[in-house]
C-alpha cells in the first residue's frame, strides 16, 4: 500500500503543478479564472470520456459560455487523439 500511496501522492503533486502553471499563463495573458471554469477531473483516465467535470466543459462550450480552453496537454483531454477531435 505505501507504493500506492506515494505513486498517488506524485499524481497529485503533478496535477497540481499543472493547474499553477495553467493559471500563470491565464493570468499573463491578462484573463482571469474563476472557479466555475476549472474543469478538473481528478482520479479519472484521459481514455474515459464520460467524466463530470469534461461533461461539464462541452456543456458550457456548446452553449457558447466559453470561447477560449487552455489545456496543459492534449492528453488530459483524451488519451486518443481522435477522442479529442470529437470531444
Amino acid at each position: 500500500m505505501q507504493g500506492f500511496h506515494r505513486k498517488k501522492q506524485a499524481q497529485n503533486n503533478t496535477i497540481s503543478s499543472q493547474i499553477s502553471a495553467l493559471e500563470s499563463r491565464i493570468s499573463t495573458d491578462g484573463h482571469e479564472l474563476i472557479d466555475e471554469f476549472k474543469f478538473i477531473d481528478n482520479g479519472y483516465s484521459g481514455s474515459n470520456l464520460t467524466r463530470p467535470a469534461l461533461e461539464k466543459l462541452r456543456d458550457k462550450v456548446s452553449g457558447g459560455e466559453i470561447d477560449k480552453i487552455y489545456v496543459h496537454s492534449p492528453d488530459r483531454l483524451s488519451r486518443k487523439y481522435v477522442y479529442q477531435m470529437i470531444s
